[in-house]
């Protein structure tokens, strides 16, 4: 991924506080070179030598999965919120552009065994579902209905090898122009702009 000085995010913390809030991600492989992808929610665990994977589970009727044992690497791509930032914005004449955050993971990507896949079930469960009146929990879910379940998936780990960070929002621009983008931002009628303009307020705190 491309980027500029002005937006290149190295916190680990950060990223990971971002992966946590944006699980929803994107995984991408290679078939004889040409890309698949699957968006699908994604868990960020700690390894015991302070190492990370993603873990998650495909369709077993998606042939990506078969692509694992093949594919020397896979992307994962983990959008935040994004909009359109109008020109009309800024103190002086210029282009309108386009802000965003992205991470990208890069690492091996393996096939997980019933047991692993089982954890890594029982750990999305909890985080979604812990904080919930009535969480269902992977104990609450009959056995014959979570074997079925199984059956029908293929689990997968993958250990972070590189990570590619940005958060393109208008680091670039002067004081006065910033504070008005964030402005405009919250004026606009959609929810994804109201996000971003919190994600610029945050950065400059």
């Amino acid at each position: 991924m491309y980027i500029p000085k002005y937006f290149k995010v190295t916190s680990v913390k950060e990223i990971e506080e971002f992966i946590q809030k944006n699980s929803f991600g994107t995984i991408v492989t290679t078939k004889q070179g040409r890309p698949i992808a699957t968006h699908i929610p994604l868990l960020l665990e700690k390894g015991e030598r302070d190492d990370y994977y993603i873990t998650g589970h495909v369709a077993y009727g998606n042939p990506q999965w078969r692509t694992f044992k093949e594919s020397q690497e896979a992307l994962i791509i983990y959008q935040g919120p994004h909009a359109y930032v109008s020109s009309s914005w800024y103190s002086h004449e210029n282009v309108p552009t386009w802000n965003y955050q992205a991470v990208h993971i890069y690492g091996k990507v393996e096939v997980l065994s019933q047991d692993e896949l089982k954890k890594s079930l029982t750990n999305m469960l909890y985080k979604y579902e812990s904080h919930r009146e009535n969480p269902i929990l992977w104990e609450k879910i009959s056995p014959n209905l979570l074997e079925a379940e199984l059956r029908g998936i293929v689990g997968f780990r993958i250990k972070v090898q590189e990570i590619q960070a940005a958060y393109k929002l208008s680091q670039n621009r002067s004081e006065d122009d910033y504070k008005n983008i964030i402005q405009n931002l919250y004026a606009e009628q959609d929810l994804e702009s109201h996000q971003l303009a919190d994600a610029m307020k945050k950065i400059k705190k």
